[in-house]
């Protein structure tokens, strides 16, 4: 009878708490707020010639945002190449020592996955393949849609203007003649 009565008070228990719910889903395009605010737009200007604008989505992945904004103002992207480029899958830079292997002197991240889908154009954290919370400076900016990234990585932001510059990015584990950014800065960039 005790044995019972252990059993129902634990099941009451586990029925009496809170149900878990998903995180609440997130609009692809961001609230008007945050597309507005030029600090969440974020220019690299590549050696290939062309120019890419990532609107950042500080509303997804704070700290990753605040991160990379801070890393810009560091002058840290300057100069850095795109070490892991795979048509048809992503592009890969934000490495200082262009191995994969680097990344700035700040403590790596908490991973803050998010419901925003891996599309064309999607931008996240790079990290190790067995721990999530190893995101630090590198990230990709996808080639085409992967869901089975979703939920997985910590998307915080997509490529709004410079897709086909993107595209351009030269292919290589490492490029024979890896791309640079010659200067990442935040806000809109300017007109020519």
């Amino acid at each position: 009878m005790k044995m019972l009565a252990l059993a129902f008070a634990a099941f009451a228990l586990t029925a009496a708490q809170a149900p878990v719910t998903a995180p609440a889903a997130l609009p692809i395009n961001p609230p008007a707020a945050i597309a507005a605010d030029p600090a969440n737009k974020l220019t690299l200007n590549l050696s290939n010639g062309g120019t890419v604008v990532i609107q950042l989505r500080p509303d997804a992945a704070p700290n990753h945002v605040q991160r990379v904004q801070q890393l810009v103002s560091q002058g840290f992207y300057d100069g850095i190449t795109f070490h892991r480029v795979i048509a048809g899958f992503m592009a890969q830079g934000g490495d200082p020592t262009g191995t994969g292997q680097g990344g700035s002197k700040l403590p790596d991240l908490t991973a803050e996955f998010n419901t925003l889908p891996h599309l064309r154009g999607t931008v996240g954290a790079a990290r190790t393949a067995d721990n999530p919370n190893s995101g630090n400076s590198q990230f990709y900016i996808m080639y085409v849609p992967n869901n089975s990234m979703n939920g997985e990585y910590t998307v915080f932001g997509r490529v709004i203007a410079g897709m086909d510059v993107v595209d351009s990015i030269a292919k290589g584990e490492p490029p024979a003649e890896p791309t640079k950014i010659v200067h990442a800065s935040l806000g809109a960039a300017p007109t020519p």
